[in-house]
């Protein structure tokens, strides 16, 4: 059986990697393993992701998924961007990363809410990182809707299902979200990365 690590502490992103990823394959996460935090000092998503997955390939010599992914709104100049776990301060607060949203799209009119979320997952094996990019267009709702997911999927509507990502279930979101765009182009290169 293959083993990989997702390069993550964050349940909710590790729990569709595995839900995703299916039982062939063993999924670690940071939260298995001692490692310490990875700094994200890249300036887009396919930097970050890599930083990530090459950081864990060489302190732990196994191969490495990570994700950088986040909520680009085109009525805020693209914001909150790679910005999105942090977008109301240091904490990751999802509750106040929403309400920062909805204070700053205050009196911007439905048709101009348009918006996406973005992943981008880095594979880092010896001699090479694949990057896949995934998105998933919606909408801003005007508030909250839904109890399903985390971050920012309470407030992005979906018009095709007339529905938040926080009242699909997660079977239905993994079926469409941004991260299972991306995974699906890496499902195809799987083999060749791991012949």
């Amino acid at each position: 059986m293959q083993n990989i690590i997702v390069a993550s502490k964050n349940q909710g992103k590790v729990k569709e990697f595995k839900h995703i990823l299916g039982d062939d394959i063993s999924v670690q996460s940071l939260l298995d393993i001692t490692f310490e935090d990875i700094a994200e000092t890249g300036s887009t998503f396919e930097e970050n992701a890599a930083l990530k997955a090459e950081a864990v390939l060489e302190q732990l010599g196994n191969p490495a998924i990570a994700d950088d992914s986040g909520l680009e709104i085109d009525a805020l100049n693209g914001r909150p961007g790679i910005y999105s776990a942090r977008y109301a301060g240091p904490d990751k607060n999802d509750e106040d990363n929403i309400n920062k949203v909805l204070e700053e799209l205050k009196g911007v009119p439905e048709e101009n809410r348009t918006a996406r979320f973005v992943c981008v997952i880095a594979v880092a094996v010896p001699e090479k990182t694949y990057l896949y990019r995934g998105t998933c267009e919606g909408r801003i709702a005007f508030f909250k809707s839904g109890h399903e997911g985390f971050g920012y999927d309470p407030i992005f509507y979906l018009p095709e299902k007339n529905s938040t990502m926080a009242e699909l279930s997660p079977e239905e979101k993994n079926k469409i979200s941004h991260r299972y765009d991306a995974l699906q182009q890496l499902q195809k290169d799987w083999h060749n990365i791991f012949s």
